[in-house]
């Protein structure tokens, strides 16, 4: 039978980070859709006013801290479902290897987009 990883029981490796970086998300996520819904936040002016913020290093800064929490969790969520159904060996290696791979690429291009948001460098 294949191992449990234990990542999703109270007290395995990743438990914390896993629980930390959903409230992360779900607030992020709650906050923008309070301003894009009900403060009327989706018009050209606002999308400038956001593009400026852009060029703030804290907003900056937030966003790609938001880009590594969302990559981080799903990567960890993604890991753990597939050991649990019963992943292990070279397979669990290979698995481990193709999602960090990816996660580094989604970071990179991540803050690529955000730079050129912030009129740093072109996509």
């Amino acid at each position: 039978m294949a191992e449990r990883y234990t990542s999703f029981e109270p007290g395995g490796r990743r438990w914390l980070w896993q629980r930390l970086t959903a409230a992360f998300l779900v607030v992020v996520l709650a906050f923008h859709f309070f301003l894009l819904h009900f403060l009327n936040h989706a018009d050209e002016v606002t999308f400038a006013l956001s593009q400026a913020r852009m060029e703030q290093l804290t907003y900056f800064s937030l966003m790609i801290l938001f880009l590594v929490t969302a990559t981080f969790h799903g990567v960890n969520g993604v890991y753990n479902a597939l050991v649990n159904q019963g992943l292990s060996g070279t397979r669990k290696t290979a698995v481990k290897a193709i999602l960090g791979l990816a996660s580094v690429l989604l970071i990179v291009q991540g803050v690529r987009t955000a730079l050129a948001w912030a009129g740093g460098v072109p996509i």
